[in-house]
């Protein structure tokens, strides 16, 4: 069946998109910093660690999520991540101010986190079982919607806090949130199971592997591990871009610079997931990551337009990892169980984003810096590569024992 044909597929990825786009606000952290700093009388320190808060539970969600899709079903799972995301908005526009306003790191971070993670993990896992020919095209559309989010989001926030002041914007995010996921939470459901079509039979034909068995096999640490490598850079890098773009010969521009990183983001989740379809998830992954690290290395002497060029590509690759990675755990786990299985795979992208930033900013020269993270997302390709051999030699065995 062809995308097109495929109608109620289209319906679920459509819903499933719009769904995206609002749980992406919870990525436009950065606009609430001054004001949350101002109307909570906190320090912005300690408001910008609530995107720790907010990353960190987001993998649990993922993980939980995907663990509550088999008991519950994917409706259940992405009503209840919506209603989380909305009441940890609407609990954050009403904490007192002062040392109190610290609870915002469990309403917002925790909980909103938390929701997030298990309404994308649902609608990413049904995309994929809707096209099981054109994987890479639904997970695209429905990761790129995500990273959207942000674009369309930041001056939507902005206006508002502008005109109605934080308070009253986080009430209107969270009813927003309500309402959409009550409009749309029904339409994301799975396709018939007892009358699959001739792709999706041929995918559940092989090994569905629960997370535990994924777990005891090697190709699990060197696609999670991967994962970790390659998204290094990006996240050491991201909240400096301002930065360097004022370092590069580009400080009036460096806000129209972020924007475009937001941009690239959402490209790169739609346009290397198709690409992965036509060339393989491996190879698509091994393109991206040594990007990442070529970029990395020209971040070292970069200015004026080629520092752009290198920021919007770190941002590209950035964005392409979690469009390529749900498919690619399904390719070698089974689309069954890909939600809880995608949610272990998620442990290395929190890493990265927890442990990264720490280390590398403990070291003092940022020729080194840049260095270290192009050897990072080296070993990113290595892993994949890796992966990519001990495929080959299972399938070459495969072909032996058949006599093939």
């Amino acid at each position: 069946m062809s995308i097109k044909q495929n109608k109620q597929g289209l319906r679920v990825l459509t819903a499933g998109s719009i769904l995206q786009l609002l749980l992406g606000i919870i990525y436009v952290w950065s606009v609430f910093v001054a004001p949350v700093s101002t109307e909570y009388a906190w320090e912005t320190s300690g408001v910008m660690l609530t995107s720790s808060f907010m990353l960190s539970f987001f993998v649990v969600g993922i993980l939980v999520g995907g663990k509550l899709l088999l008991r519950f079903g994917t409706q259940k799972v992405v009503l209840i991540g919506g209603l989380a995301m909305s009441c940890g908005m609407f609990a954050t526009a009403f904490l007192p101010s002062g040392d109190w306003a610290r609870l915002m790191y469990l309403t917002y971070g925790i909980i909103g986190g938390f929701g997030v993670g298990m309404g994308y993990n649902a609608v990413i896992s049904a995309s994929q079982k809707w096209f099981p020919q054109n994987r890479g095209f639904a997970t695209g559309v429905s990761a790129c919607a995500f990273g959207f989010s942000t674009v369309i989001f930041a001056p939507l926030v902005g206006g508002l806090v502008a005109q109605f002041g934080i308070r009253s914007t986080f009430m209107i995010l969270s009813a927003a949130a309500l309402i959409i996921t009550l409009s749309l939470f029904r339409f994301i459901r799975l396709p018939d199971a007892s009358n699959p079509s001739p792709a999706s039979a041929a995918l559940l034909a092989k090994r569905q592997y629960t997370t535990s068995e994924a777990l005891h096999t090697k190709e699990f640490y060197f696609i999670m591990f991967s994962l970790m490598c390659g998204t290094a850079a990006f996240f050491v890098l991201n909240p400096r871009f301002m930065e360097y773009s004022a370092q590069r010969g580009l400080a009036e521009f460096g806000t129209v610079v972020v924007m475009m990183t937001g941009v690239a983001n959402a490209l790169g989740r739609l346009g290397t997931p198709l690409l992965s379809d036509k060339i393989g998830r491996e190879w698509a992954t091994v393109l991206i990551i040594s990007i990442t690290a070529l970029c990395s290395i020209l971040m070292l002497f970069a200015q004026g337009i080629m520092f752009v060029v290198a920021v919007m590509a770190i941002a590209y690759c950035f964005g392409s990892l979690p469009g390529i990675y749900p498919v690619l755990t399904a390719d070698y786990f089974g689309i069954k169980n890909v939600g809880s299985n995608y949610g272990a795979v998620m442990i290395g992208f929190a890493i990265s984003a927890l442990t990264f930033p720490m280390l590398i900013g403990l070291i003092a020269s940022e020729t080194a810096k840049f260095i270290v993270l192009a050897g990072l997302s080296a070993v990113g390709v290595a892993l994949v590569l890796l992966l990519l051999k001990k495929a080959k030699e299972e399938d070459h065995g495969t072909k032996t024992v058949n006599g093939q």
